[in-house]
């Protein structure tokens, strides 16, 4: 049971990549940029979680769902799984939105008799 959490977060990262693959969202139109974007997002979010550690604000939560592995102290393995599974899926979701906006924007300009 103790590595449920981890194997979700591994499918849901799998579905992001099939749908960022599909619909050349993200690594699929600049890997380059895209490998950039998502280490920084995620490298942001560990210090974000590491100063709250510091704090003494955030710890770690006990589940029988969770390995028991820690990257440092009050910081388990499935939190560096889940900050990469997030920051993917925003940037997937900020490219699609982007585009339905921008279909949107050109549709509305192609109505026939509209005034400027």
């Amino acid at each position: 049971m103790g590595i449920l959490y981890l194997l979700a977060l591994l499918i849901a990262l799998t579905g992001m990549v099939m749908l960022d693959r599909r619909f050349r969202l993200f690594f699929w139109q600049d890997a380059r940029r895209a490998a950039i974007v998502l280490v920084v997002g995620v490298l942001f979010f560990l210090a974000w979680d590491v100063s709250g550690i510091t704090a003494g604000i955030f710890f770690r939560g006990e589940t029988s769902f969770m390995t028991g592995i820690l990257v440092a102290k009050e910081l388990p393995l499935e939190e560096v799984f889940f900050l990469t599974l997030l920051c993917y899926l925003t940037m997937n979701l900020f490219e699609a939105v982007g585009r339905m906006l921008a279909h949107t924007r050109a549709a509305a300009g192609a109505r026939p008799g509209r005034r400027s």
